[in-house]
């Protein structure tokens, strides 16, 4: 079949990749439209084909690095067309209400009706077929999201297999979210139309399955968006951690250089790769260090939960620099391995829609995808949400906390619990100030206070579901309405938009005005007087329409100058590894196999090697011996043929010797630059934001480390402070040429005495499909998990 499907492909798409082909059917206005989302359609408990078969496709484009043909982008992707009536259906399904579901040769399910409701009916049935044993895993741990249950992880559960058994408390809040559908006028009378018709589509297939499932509810798919939008669409909210780190500073370096070292290395405003180049300016702090409306928590006084990590990466080309004329975009979410595979293809036809693409299952929309002439993506924005309000404890127990004058009583929310066959239940619930669940005490200013967590979506998921109505269903008709409904969009996420004639950008969430005399990286103090002031304006979103430059690229990276980091993320310095995609797009014009080979070749690129070792090898200097020397020209060569970590031949072996010596050096090397200021607290930094973000069997790296750190203290301009050797260049060089050869003494014992036979692990960092039921593996490749490679060449 997949010598078939090359064979088709390619006589589909070939043209396209010089000259536009002919002009597409009516209703599709796809110059070229692909896509593929690994393992495969299909994730039900009984593998079937379709369990596998696009993993072995996304799996072959991997090692083919730079190298790319169109055969290969025919062959790799699978078509990503709406339905034409052309196709051949592999199989048919009526599950009744006038719905056909017509499954083409990758399990895709085509859902046909006469009306909305209809086809949303049709696409709660297939996803109940497809993804039935996730629904049921994810639909009450994804409770805990809406929640924000303190200490729990609702994808960590779900997978777990563990449940969560909802209080009638939880039910009762995640139920108030129907009311901003139920104000919004038509838009949202549709809107819960189709959630209840997707409802009972997700039952009515249930109960013809025979299986004895507690039927779905609107509650259910509110739980599957709190898993998206907390998981995916939020930044922020560890300023407690960040706060410690800053009082062990300063009680380690002083009062004045603790702070300045910290604003270092928060990298707050630094100058960084951007989306953009026009100013959007957001969430700067306050000058002079904290302000008199934040809490500096106490070192070691407290131990919130550490935050989660976010993904995904987006390459946009407008028309003048496309070689057809007609924009591209080959983009995709990063969202991890999984098998089922928490992503979902599906394509809705019929009641005014019609739109293919990816859905989280258990939510009736697509949310990344293609309508009929214009496509979609996003990633996370890493944008800063959430904060950490440090409220006074008064009345004389953990329980009561100073709020606008009064001593008042926080709630006591009782969630539900934890069940897990043969274990006894385990109890979830929590105290709640005005701010948000506590997830903690510390200390700050010698007195003990309660950490509460305020996100800014919490409690309003559904309503993100108002503000992407017409791009989910198909009926978005151009870049301005995408900018215009997506600004307004109260999730933290970029999105980003192509039809056949401009690219559109928008930085999107519900992003908190914070009061004078708040640093927003350091928790609030939650007496009242600085309280949150709104929330940022649509037109103040980093957003754009065909920028100057002719592209937007993103790999969740800043969106704009000026756009303050969240508290959370330290990796917005000098170095990010969007560089990697920026830098293997040709400049000028590019044809869509040019931008498919410049994401393809950043999937197995090391960053440290292309973006940071240029920095080290200056500061080394000149090499102390001759085997100095070769370790050097090692890591030198490797990067000169562009630093892949591929292993060709699958020996189970990084192909180049340089990946290993950089791979044993880069911590001594990191900590040779920053331990000379940071010394006993070095490894507290590392507990932020880890040395390296190393290639690993999830797939997403490089988004973090201390890449920036070094090329910054390196290259220059310095930071407020000099790191490497204290300021002096010589110091500096000797450490870091001791780094190296530390590693290349490990090397030796290790691999042997010849530097040219050392090798990295290869198997360790493949890709492995979790909880482990699909052995599978694929090599690893730095690239979203469902991608998208479309290019228009009409309008309707």
């Amino acid at each position: 079949m997949k010598s078939a499907l090359a064979a088709v492909g390619f006589l589909a798409l070939g043209a396209a990749f010089a000259v536009i082909a002919t002009a597409a059917p009516r209703h599709d206005f796809a110059a070229v439209a692909r896509d593929i989302l690994p393992p495969g359609n299909f994730g039900g408990a009984n593998f079937t084909a379709h369990s596998t078969d696009q993993a072995v496709l996304y799996d072959a484009l991997t090692p083919l690095f730079d190298k790319v043909t169109a055969t290969d982008v025919a062959r790799d992707f699978k078509a990503e067309p709406l339905w034409t009536g052309k196709e051949k259906a592999v199989r048919i399904e009526s599950p009744g209400r006038g719905v056909t579901i017509r499954r083409d040769a990758f399990d895709v399910p085509h859902v046909f009706g006469r009306t909305e409701a209809a086809v949303f009916y049709g696409a709660g049935w297939a996803a109940a077929e497809d993804r039935g044993i996730l629904m049921e895993l994810a639909r009450y741990p994804g409770r805990l999201a809406c929640l924000d249950a303190p200490g729990f992880n609702a994808f960590a559960v779900a997978l777990s297999g563990k449940q969560f058994r909802p209080s009638q408390a939880a039910e009762n809040l995640l139920a108030r979210q129907v009311s901003f559908l139920t104000a919004a006028g038509a838009r949202g009378k549709a809107e819960l139309a189709d959630i209840d018709a997707y409802v009972a589509g997700i039952n009515a297939q249930r109960k013809a399955s025979g299986l004895p499932i507690t039927p779905w509810t609107r509650n259910d798919v509110i739980a599957t968006a709190c898993l998206l939008g907390a998981r995916f669409g939020a930044g922020g909210g560890d300023e407690a951690r960040r706060s410690e780190f800053l009082s062990a500073l300063q009680a380690n370096l002083g009062a004045a250089k603790g702070l300045s070292v910290f604003d270092d290395l928060r990298e707050e405003n630094s100058p960084a790769p951007t989306t953009l180049a026009q100013t959007f300016r957001y969430g700067l702090q306050t000058a002079g260090g904290p302000g008199p409306g934040n809490a500096v928590v106490a070192d070691a006084s407290v131990q919130p939960p550490a935050p989660l990590r976010s993904m995904s990466n987006a390459l946009l080309l407008s028309a003048k620099r496309s070689a057809t004329g007609h924009p591209i975009m080959v983009a995709g979410p990063q969202l991890g391995y999984f098998y089922p595979e928490f992503f979902w293809e599906v394509d809705l036809e019929g009641g005014g829609m019609s739109v293919r693409g990816g859905s989280l299952a258990g939510i009736p929309n697509v949310l990344i995808g293609r309508g009929p002439d214009y496509g979609w993506s996003f990633t996370s924005s890493e944008s800063d949400n959430i904060d950490t309000f440090a409220e006074t404890l008064c009345g004389g127990d953990d329980h009561h906390y100073l709020y606008k004058g009064r001593c008042t009583a926080m709630t006591h929310f009782d969630a539900g619990a934890i069940t897990a066959p043969q274990q006894p239940d385990a109890p979830v619930s929590f105290w709640q100030t005005v701010h948000g669940p506590v997830t903690g005490y510390g200390s700050a200013g010698g007195q003990r206070v309660a950490l509460a967590r305020l996100r800014s979506t919490r409690g309003r998921e559904l309503k993100a579901a108002l503000d992407v109505y017409d791009l989910s269903t198909g009926r978005l008709r151009s870049a301005r309405q995408f900018t215009h409904d997506l600004s307004r969009f109260e999730m933290a996420f970029n999105g980003f938009y192509v039809d056949s004639k401009h690219i559109a950008y928008v930085s999107c969430g519900r992003l908190p005005l914070r009061a004078s005399g708040v640093d927003p990286g350091l928790p609030t103090v939650g007496t009242g007087a600085f309280d949150w002031k709104g929330f940022l304006a649509p037109a103040a979103h980093p957003q754009a329409i065909d920028p100057p430059s002719g592209q937007i690229v993103n790999w969740n990276n800043k969106p704009a100058p000026g756009f303050a980091s969240a508290d959370d993320n330290f990796s917005y310095g000098a170095v990010h590894r969007v560089q990697l995609l920026t830098g293997n797009l040709k400049p000028g014009k590019n044809t869509v196999l040019d931008v498919v080979r410049a994401m393809n070749t950043a999937a197995t690129q090391d960053l440290r090697a292309i973006a940071v070792w240029p920095a080290i090898s200056r500061a080394l200097g000149t090499p102390p011996s001759e085997r100095d020397r070769q370790l050097q020209l090692l890591i030198d060569d490797w990067r000169a043929k562009g630093a892949s970590r591929l292993d060709l031949n699958l020996d189970g072996r990084v192909d180049s010797p340089g990946a290993a010596l950089l791979d044993a050096a880069w911590p001594k090397l990191a900590d040779a630059v920053l331990s000379p200021v940071l010394g006993p607290l070095t490894d507290r930094l590392a507990a932020l934001m880890e040395r390296d973000d190393e290639p690993n069997t999830g797939g997403s790296a490089y988004i973090d480390g201390w890449y920036g750190y070094v090329e910054r203290d390196l290259r220059g301009p310095a930071f407020a402070n000099r790191y490497c050797g204290g300021g002096d260049a010589a110091a500096c060089s000797k450490s870091l040429w001791a780094a190296l050869e530390a590693a290349a003494t490990e090397l030796t014992a290790a691999e042997g005495p010849d530097p040219a036979a050392w090798r990295s692990d290869a198997v360790r960092e493949r890709i492995r499909f979790a909880p482990g039921i699909l052995t599978a593996t694929m090599r690893w490749a730095n690239r979203p998990t469902y991608q998208q490679v479309l290019s228009f060449d009409g309008h309707r």
